[in-house]
């Protein structure tokens, strides 16, 4: 999952970052809405978290303009802007879900998976294809009746990433995009290692090779 953190002050941004890091996102982070605009023109984000006081364009505006834009990932707004008008505007505007700070970080993580589901279309906790079962609160998986295993964090993102879509076939970039955050190094072959490594833990055919196109998992199994 990759993550566009919007937020102009650098000890909650950090914060937020280390947080979302360790719970597996690949987050990338702007401090002003122009640049926020500039990164949803250039990338394909899972997810926004957005404040709302930020300097050039504020919360509000950068909001506008990615629904204006015809980008219809969720938007989790994030302030200290806790007036009832503020929190009707935002959503009314297209946000998904309106955090308070300060907050827990379980919360907000807690947040963030269910505006996922329910862009996926889904209210249980769980992804799955019908055999295969990811659990994105304590990233494990489990293959039929068989015991859950605990993922690594770029295992567990990448299993996400196909989990989300079943049946769609995701490129190595495609991959490579849900598992880096900007600044991060692309490690060689990174994502046949990992596949690898989802394969020995959950069984060689959890995941399928397209040759020349990418990998997927199967669809309603």
């Amino acid at each position: 999952m990759r993550v566009l953190l919007v937020e102009d002050d650098t000890m909650i941004a950090q914060t937020v970052q280390a947080a979302l890091k360790d719970a597996s996102y690949a987050t990338d982070w702007v401090k002003d809405g122009h640049a926020a605009l500039t990164a949803v023109a250039c990338q394909t984000y899972d997810l926004m978290l957005l404040d709302l006081h930020l300097p050039g364009k504020d919360g509000f505006a950068v909001l506008d303009g990615v629904r204006a834009g015809g980008h219809d990932m969720p938007v989790l707004i994030l302030t200290a802007r806790d007036g009832l008008d503020d929190r009707l505007r935002g959503l009314d505007a297209g946000a998904d879900d309106y955090v308070v700070k300060p907050f827990e970080m379980a919360e907000l993580l807690a947040r963030m998976r269910a505006v996922l589901r329910r862009k996926g279309g889904s209210a249980k906790p769980m992804l799955g294809n019908g055999n295969l079962v990811l659990d994105p609160a304590t990233r494990e998986a489990s293959l039929g009746d068989g015991m859950p295993v605990t993922l690594s964090n770029r295992e567990f993102a990448l299993l996400q990433a196909l989990l989300i879509r079943p049946g769609a076939i995701l490129s190595r970039s495609d991959l490579e995009d849900r598992i880096y955050g900007w600044g991060d190094e692309v490690e060689s072959n990174a994502v046949e290692y990992l596949i690898h490594a989802l394969r020995r833990k959950l069984g060689s055919a959890t995941i399928k090779n397209v040759r020349g196109v990418g990998w997927m998992v199967s669809k309603n199994v």
